[in-house]
């Protein structure tokens, strides 16, 4: 990669950022003087970046945009660093936007910290707020053999434009941006606000880079599928084709109802053609006025091998089922003959204050201190040298983190839930514990099984689908119901979602089912694919010919509970204890 590549992955902290940080400090002060309204300092603090937390008025969760995932091994060893002194429990949550949140931080705290985040070359600023998010991007961009071109310039350049522009300050609601440069949907574009997925074509016979371009998806309580905006966007145009967007959106989205007011909505109530119609015309004014001219320009480069680690023991692979089942499930041969990627499994999206050191060191010794954050919730390790995975290997050994399944069955995807947020109704990161309790306790079978293991598992605690609920093999959304003359924990149970390039297919309801049993209706899923399937069917196709009406009809047998004076646990929370009790307070950045 051209330049340096510390640099590369840092944004030079401007003038304005230190003033965010000095206003930070101000603003606080007046918040406790009484000085200034609650609702006025929520909007600020959402603006860099700062969220409430349940049940608490003076904790937050900080959330750190990793613009299209590339972190180097400093910046991880900082964030270990801030998360030992301020954050409760002393770990690091990633994100399926490839953002890393840190909870529980006393606002006493939050200026230092966000000034120590601003010190590694990162920002939380418009990592929450009606704004450009974190832009994400396919977490093997550069490195992947299908691939059309790298992506990674095209989303740093994005990043850097619209951070802090004038154009995105105040939307109707937050915008979500995603590249694709691989023909696999690794970066789930059809379910984001804009998504720009890489093509060559010739023209005048010369391969010309460029992006078919989609608008309007997005999950929470109403999902919809992006629609096609173009089929081939040059990529000089990119940028000034997402100012449009946002110019129709900032004008013409809804500002009133809250709940409608994404641009799905927008493009719902226009109709695509009529939407691309006046995108179309608004670009023209936007290349006119040439709005921003200075930045559309984006520097092109290629990421090159960092140099080659030096006297490094490479021992021989010992041979056992463990390393054989990591090989198979955590590798990613890259396009660069004799390098690998290893992805990092971090269970529950978790991962604690020493393996982030410990990761970051094994960085810092054979990537050239590179990682990236991936939307699964996990951590790559790019340009591993084949020579070194077993030495790789077993350095995450000593560090309780060289888990196979990456990416499959037992790697879970889940939101923080109501451990934390203030809107989520269940304790999603207690049903995928248990998840994972059933998968190591007599669950292997299932694990084993070649016909299951590519399936995914999503949770989210409400509907707003953090956890991404709708495009999973089996989805789950936290809900609460009555039995028995008491409020009980229940799971939505969705099957058969899934997203490629241009299309998202959101999973079938099955209806509700008690939290404590979702466990066994889950297995019980499982095992009837497993019986049922056709040689090559994919759960997904199996899901639909069953039918929902007949997997309803599977579910029925878990939707009972005994009364509760026989089994008071039953009626319990999965990861929380004592009777349930419905406890939502006002979302401040919902889907």
């Amino acid at each position: 990669m051209a330049g340096n590549e510390q640099d590369r992955y840092k944004l030079i902290a401007p003038e304005a950022q230190m003033e965010e940080l000095s206003r930070f400090e101000r603003e606080i002060i007046r918040l406790e003087e009484q000085r200034i309204d609650p609702d006025d300092f929520k909007k600020f603090r959402l603006e860099n970046g700062v969220y409430g937390i349940r049940g608490v008025t003076d904790e937050h969760m900080i959330r750190i945009k990793v613009r299209f995932g590339a972190l180097m091994a400093d910046q991880l060893d900082s964030i270990a660093d801030v998360a030992e002194e301020y954050a409760t429990p002393k770990v690091a949550h990633i994100t399926t936007r490839q953002a890393i949140q840190l909870h529980k931080i006393r606002r006493r705290h939050v200026p230092t910290l966000l000034k120590k985040i601003c010190e590694m070359g990162l920002t939380t600023r418009e990592a929450c707020g009606n704004t450009v998010r974190n832009v994400t991007a396919c977490p093997f961009a550069g490195i992947s053999a299908e691939e059309a071109f790298d992506v990674k310039p095209h989303a740093d350049a994005v990043s850097r434009y619209f951070l802090r522009n004038p154009v995105c300050q105040d939307l109707p609601r937050k915008f979500k941006i995603a590249f694709e440069g691989c023909p696999t949907d690794h970066a789930r574009v059809p379910i984001h606000d804009f998504g720009a997925v890489a093509q060559v074509r010739v023209v005048e016979g010369k391969p010309v880079q460029g992006f078919k371009t989609f608008v309007g998806g997005g999950l929470g309580t109403t999902p919809f599928s992006a629609h096609l905006l173009e089929e081939f966007t040059l990529a000089e145009l990119l940028i000034p084709t997402i100012e449009t967007v946002l110019r129709l959106f900032d004008r013409h989205g809804e500002r009133k109802n809250r709940n409608m007011a994404r641009i799905k909505f927008l493009i719902k109530k226009w109709g695509i053609e009529e939407f691309r119609k006046q995108f179309i015309q608004e670009r023209r004014y936007t290349l006119m006025t040439r709005s921003g001219k200075a930045s559309w320009e984006i520097p092109l480069y290629e990421e090159d091998p960092p140099p080659k680690p030096q006297g490094i023991r490479a021992p021989l692979p010992v041979a056992s089922e463990h390393y054989e089942r990591f090989c198979r499930t955590n590798l990613f041969p890259q396009k660069q003959k004799g390098y690998a990627a290893v992805q990092v499994r971090c269970l529950l999206g978790d991962i604690t204050v020493p393996q982030m050191r410990g990761v970051a060191a094994i960085a810092r010794k054979f990537t050239g201190g590179r990682l990236r954050t991936m939307i699964g919730q996990n951590l790559l390790l790019p340009w591993v040298l084949e020579e070194h995975l077993y030495a790789v290997y077993e350095e995450l050994s000593k560090l309780g983190i060289a888990t196979p399944d990456a990416g499959h069955l037992a790697d879970i995807t889940r939101c923080p839930g109501a451990d934390t947020c203030q809107i989520a109704i269940t304790h999603s990161r207690g049903l995928a514990v248990t998840f994972g309790d059933l998968f190591a306790n007599g669950g292997r079978p299932l694990l084993d099984d070649e016909a299951l293991k590519d399936l995914t598992i999503k949770i989210s605690g409400c509907p707003n689908s953090c956890g991404q609920h709708h495009i999973a093999d089996i989805g789950f959304h936290g809900a609460s119901s009555e039995l028995n003359g008491h409020t009980v924990p229940h799971y939505q149970v969705m099957v058969g979602g899934r997203t490629a390039e241009g299309v998202a297919e959101f999973g079938q309801r099955l209806g509700m089912v008690p939290a404590k049993r979702v466990p066994e209706a889950t297995k019980r899923l499982l095992e009837l694919f497993r019986d049922e399937r056709n040689p090559n069917e994919r759960f997904r196709d199996w899901a639909q010919r069953a039918g929902a009406e007949r997997l309803k009809k599977e579910m029925d047998p878990f939707r009972a509970l005994p009364p509760f004076s026989e089994r008071p646990d039953l009626y319990e929370d999965l990861g929380a204890f004592g009777e349930f009790k419905l406890e939502m307070g006002k979302g401040e950045c919902a889907s």
